[in-house]
């Protein structure tokens, strides 16, 4: 016999802060709480929206991190369904690095996102639509505009990265992205507190983005390898 509504777990209002990471979190207690299965519906966005006391554009953000994981698909006029069970315990990577050392924080998530950047980059070369294409240049158009305007374009050029991970048509990039965001964050923060961090590797993003349209592999890492270069000499430089 199905339990009704009024037997199911209570959704409790959350804190004031950090509220896309705690509506995650609390998504994902209550999907072990309710254990719910593959298959089963998740409250609608309005119900979240009332039971946590956050806006529609967090709740959004949290759905988005599970899309991205695999987890949980939207389907339109239907709602949204779990695809698999998940916890606190996996829908985040527990990665341990000393914050308190920034140039050897940087230079050691360098040396894991210079082996997936560059895996990604060459897959996408091989297996991007013409739609990922268009994607891919609005993002990195965007990225030259704010780049050209205000001399930096941290999250503009995230997008643009971000864009290349889903043209390899493989979720597990974007679920790793996804996982490690908090560490690979640190690259598009202006660390050292420099505006001009990794800015002379702007150049080769339209390069790369040329080596992706002409399907060419080995040129996608070369240009890669160039963008990382730089961000390593600058880590290098700007920590003396």
């Amino acid at each position: 016999m199905k339990a009704s509504s009024s037997d199911r777990p209570v959704i409790r209002p959350l804190p004031t802060i950090d509220r896309a990471r705690q509506v995650t979190d609390a998504l994902a207690d209550y999907v072990q709480s309710a254990q719910l299965k593959a298959g089963d519906r998740l409250p609608a966005e309005r119900e979240l929206m009332s039971a946590l006391m956050v806006g529609r554009s967090t709740i959004r953000e949290a759905i988005r991190h599970f899309q991205a994981l695999g987890v949980i698909e939207t389907r339109k006029g239907s709602g949204t369904y779990l695809l698999k069970p998940v916890s606190k315990a996996t829908i985040h990577m527990p990665l341990s690095l000393d914050t308190g050392h920034l140039r050897d924080a940087l230079l050691q998530t360098l040396e894991v996102r210079r082996g997936i950047e560059c895996e990604a980059c060459m897959v996408a070369a091989r297996k991007r639509t013409d739609k990922d294409l268009i994607l891919i240049e609005q993002n990195l158009n965007e990225m030259e505009r704010v780049h050209i305007d205000k001399g930096t374009s941290g999250p503009e050029d995230l997008a643009f990265h971000l864009a290349i991970y889903d043209a390899t048509h493989n979720p597990l990039f974007r679920q790793l992205l996804e996982q490690m965001r908090e560490t690979f964050w640190q690259f598009w923060e202006h660390p050292f507190e420099r505006e001009d961090f990794a800015r002379r590797s702007f150049p080769f993003h339209r390069t790369l983005f040329n080596a992706i349209a002409a399907r060419d592999p080995e040129a996608a890492r070369e240009e890669t390898l160039k963008i990382l270069e730089v961000v390593e000499e600058d880590i290098k430089e700007m920590s003396k």
